[in-house]
C-alpha cells in the first residue's frame, strides 16, 4: 500500500493546549435509548438536507488544493444545515464538501467520509491522497471530504491570535505560570470576539449532526468512515447519535472518549516523556554523529541542560529567543512520529538547542525554523475553540498549577506543557449540550499504536471499551501517531483493507508486529 502524505498533514494532532477533564454534568444515552432523537440531525427532523449541486472545486488561480482536486476528478458542493438542530428551521450555516466517486461503479458500495482529525484540519483534499494510497478502495467507494463546521470552507471561524501556535507551557515557577494564565486568557478573548454566537454551536455532537445530514443528501442509506486522531471521536459520536446509519467504521489513533475536551492533551505528558525516552536511546546509539550523549541517561540529561538553560534565560536561536514556555513544545511537536528520518530531526533540532543553551551563536534548523516561525506569526486558531464546545473546563488556575506540580516529576519536561491552563478555561459560555458518552454495540475497527504519544495507548482502549463491537488492532513497539496509510505495515494495512472491502473484523483484537523501528 502507497503511503499516505498525512504523517505530515493529517492532525494537527491534537496541538491544542489542555484543561484538566471535568467529570460530565450529564451523560448521553446509549444507543437505540431515547434523549437523543430531538436533536439528531436525521433529515425528517431538520429538514434542511437538500440535493447537491457539484461543482469544479477551484475557487481561482491560486488555488492549489482546489485545482489538486479537480485535475483528480473530484467535485465540490456545499450543503446548508443548521447551526443550531434544536432550532431546526433557524440560523443556518455551510458545509463545505468533496466527492470522488467509485472508480468501479459497478461494485461500488457506498459513500466513505473521511476525517483528518485535528481537531479542526480541513478534509477536503483528503479523499484524493486516499485514493492514490489505496486505489482498491477508491474504486469500492466514493470519497468523500467534508469540511467540519467552522473550518476550512465550511463557515470558518477566524480566532484573532498572535501566534500560529497555541500550546506554551507553564515553566517552572508561579511568576512563569501566571504568564501563561495571562496568555490563556487574552487567546480566549481573541477568539470570541466576533464569534459570540457560533462557538456554542461547535461541538462534535453538532459536526456528527452534519455527517449524517451529508449522508441524507448523498442519498445514502449508511454511511462508511475513516478518521484518524481526533476525528475518532467524530466517529465515534456518530456511532452513539446514529448506530442505525453506520456501515463500516474506522477509527485510527483513537483518543480516549472520556477525555475529550480541552484537558485532551493531559493524558499526554507521561505517553510523550516515554516517547522521549525511546528517542534517547536511539540518539545514544549514535553519539558519534549527534554527540548528545552516549548513554540514554546521558542524552536525557542533555535535554535537561538545556530545559533548565531556557528557565534561566531565553535560548538565542538565530534571530528567535525561546524561553521556558516555548522550549517544551519546540521538542512536543516533532517527537509524534518514530522514524529514523524523524529522530534524526529531533536529534540534529536538540543539537542546537544544546549549543544554543552553551551560548554558542546557533542557526535553527529547517523544523525548529518552521516551528518558531509559526510561534511568532499571527494565526486564525488551531481547533481550540472546537474543544471549548465538546467539555467545560475548569475556570480556576489553581487546578491546572496543582495538577502540573503533582507531576513535576514524572513529566518534568512536557507535563507543564500538556496540563497548562487553555483558553477554554475563559470561555465566556459553557456547552450547551452534555459531553457525549460513547456506550454501544455498533461493529467498528479501531486502530492504534502501542507508544503513540498524541493518543496514549490507555485512552484507546477506553474507545474499544465503550464501543463494545469493536475490534483493536495494535501495533506493536511503535512511539508514533496515525498508523493505517501512514505506517505502511501490511499487517495493519491488511485488516483495516479487509473490512472496508469484504466487511470482515478481525476473529479477535490483533497485534501486529512492527515491520522496522526507529527506536531502541
Amino acid at each position: 500500500m502507497r503511503t499516505l502524505r498525512i504523517a505530515a498533514t493529517v492532525g494537527t494532532a491534537l496541538l491544542v493546549a489542555i484543561a484538566p477533564t471535568v467529570s460530565p454534568a450529564a451523560a448521553s444515552p446509549p444507543s437505540g435509548l431515547a434523549g437523543d432523537a430531538p436533536l439528531a440531525g436525521s433529515p425528517a427532523e431538520a429538514p434542511l438536507a437538500s440535493p447537491l449541486s457539484w461543482h469544479t472545486c477551484s475557487t481561482g488561480p491560486t488555488d492549489e488544493d482546489g485545482a489538486a482536486l479537480d485535475a483528480a476528478g473530484a467535485r465540490c458542493a456545499e450543503l446548508t444545515v443548521s447551526l443550531d438542530y434544536s432550532r431546526p428551521r433557524g440560523r443556518t450555516i455551510t458545509i463545505a464538501l468533496s466527492r470522488l466517486a467509485a472508480t468501479d461503479p459497478t461494485h461500488r458500495r457506498g459513500a466513505m467520509l473521511l476525517n483528518p482529525g485535528g481537531p479542526g484540519d480541513p478534509a477536503l483534499s483528503l479523499g484524493v491522497e486516499l485514493a492514490q494510497a489505496a486505489p482498491a478502495l477508491a474504486a469500492r467507494y466514493d470519497m468523500i471530504g467534508m469540511d467540519p463546521r467552522f473550518v476550512g470552507r465550511s463557515s470558518p471561524v477566524a480566532c484573532r491570535w498572535d501566534t500560529g501556535l497555541s500550546m506554551r507551557a507553564a515553566g517552572p515557577n508561579r511568576q512563569t505560570f501566571a504568564e501563561s494564565v495571562a496568555r490563556a486568557r487574552e487567546l480566549a478573548a481573541g477568539c470570541v470576539q466576533g464569534n459570540e454566537d457560533v462557538l456554542p454551536y461547535a461541538s462534535t455532537r453538532n459536526t456528527a449532526r452534519d455527517m449524517d445530514q451529508v449522508r441524507a443528501a448523498l442519498g445514502e442509506a449508511k454511511l462508511s468512515y475513516l478518521g484518524w486522531s481526533a476525528g475518532s471521536y467524530l466517529g465515534a459520536v456518530y456511532t452513539q447519535l446514529f448506530p442505525g446509519r453506520v456501515d463500516r467504521f474506522v477509527l485510527d489513533s483513537a483518543v480516549d472518549p472520556e477525555g475529550y475536551g480541552p484537558g485532551v492533551t493531559r493524558a499526554m505528558g507521561a505517553a510523550t516523556e516515554a516517547a522521549l525516552r525511546n528517542w534517547a536511546g536511539w540518539a545514544a546509539g549514535r553519539d558519534a554523529t549527534y554527540h548528545l550523549g552516549a548513554t540514554r541517561e546521558a542524552v536525557l540529561s542533555t535535554v535537561d541542560r538545556v530545559a533548565r538553560a531556557a528557565e534561566a534565560r531565553p535560548l538565542r536561536v538565530g534571530e528567535f529567543t525561546v524561553d521556558s514556555h516555548l522550549l517544551p513544545e519546540l521538542l512536543f511537536l516533532p517527537i509524534r512520529f518514530d522514524t529514523e528520518a524523524d529522530y534524526s530531526g529531533i536529534a540534529v533540532d536538540v543539537r542546537v538547542l544544546a549549543d544554543a543553551a552553551d551560548g554558542r551563536p546557533v542557526t535553527p534548523t529547517p523544523g525548529l525554523l518552521a516551528s518558531l516561525t509559526m510561534a511568532g506569526t499571527p494565526g486564525s486558531g488551531d481547533g481550540t475553540f472546537l474543544l471549548c464546545a465538546d467539555r467545560a473546563a475548569p475556570r480556576d488556575p489553581e487546578v491546572y498549577y496543582r495538577d502540573i506540580q503533582a507531576h513535576r516529576a514524572s513529566e518534568p519536561l512536557f507535563g507543564p506543557l500538556t496540563r497548562n491552563i487553555t483558553p477554554c478555561a475563559f470561555w465566556p459560555t459553557a456547552p450547551v449540550e452534555a459531553p457525549t458518552r460513547i456506550r454501544n454495540t455498533v461493529p467498528a475497527l479501531i486502530v492504534g499504536a502501542s507508544g503513540d504519544p498524541r493518543t496514549p495507548y490507555p485512552g484507546q482502549l477506553a474507545m474499544h471499551r465503550g464501543l463494545a463491537g469493536s475490534r483493536m488492532v495494535t501495533l506493536d513497539n511503535a512511539y508514533r501517531h496515525l498508523v493505517y496509510g501512514v505506517e505502511d505495515n501490511p499487517c495493519v494495512d491488511g485488516a483495516v483493507n479487509r473490512y472496508l472491502l469484504e466487511g470482515v473484523l478481525p476473529a479477535a483484537d490483533l497485534t501486529c508486529p512492527r515491520v522496522s523501528a526507529a527506536g531502541s
